[in-house]
């Protein structure tokens, strides 16, 4: 993994765990008549956005309706986050959007694994994270360049690693 697809990890996971791209982007209400500020918004967009709009509509109205009810649920999740916290996640978001998709399919294959955690090692993880994100630059780049020779290193290697550590009193 590159140096980059992990730190859009960390950022992915430093994140409060939420928007899919649905969430972020909401589709049009249910509602037969649409409120005038709705109506405005939706005078102000361009004909591609129209279309897509719709199209998403279309696809939300084809899910079942227990997607349909987790997608609600995600929706109201993020509008009850506060702006700046929105802010911040779409942030991120953002920026893993802009990554390679190779860089994308690693993150999102680390997030899966972080998923499969127990809620436990989720918070392990999600503090060691932080600590990093929260890290200067240098101390930042010398844990990556370390995961990077353990990367390297054989299985016996990173035993022999892994006992020095633990006569040492550390953890691996």
């Amino acid at each position: 993994m590159t140096t980059r697809a992990l730190l859009a990890a960390l950022l992915v996971l430093a994140a409060t765990p939420a928007p899919a791209q649905e969430a972020s982007t909401p589709a049009p209400a249910a509602a037969a008549t649409p409120s005038p500020a709705a109506r405005e918004r939706w005078e102000k967009l361009s004909p591609a956005d129209k279309d897509a709009l719709r199209k998403r509509w279309q696809t939300f109205q084809e899910m079942t309706p227990e997607r349909q009810a987790e997608l609600k649920a995600r929706l109201d999740r993020w509008r009850s986050l506060p702006a700046d916290q929105r802010a911040d996640i779409a942030q991120t978001w953002k920026r893993f959007r802009q990554l390679a998709p190779d860089e994308r399919r690693e993150v999102l294959h680390l997030f899966g694994r972080y998923r499969e955690m127990s809620p436990e090692r989720q918070g392990q993880v999600r503090q060691l994270f932080r600590k990093m994100v929260d890290a200067p630059p240098e101390v930042r780049q010398r844990y990556l360049d370390n995961v990077q020779r353990w990367r390297q290193m054989t299985p016996a290697q990173k035993d022999q690693a892994r006992d020095m550590w633990r006569q040492k009193g550390k953890k691996p």
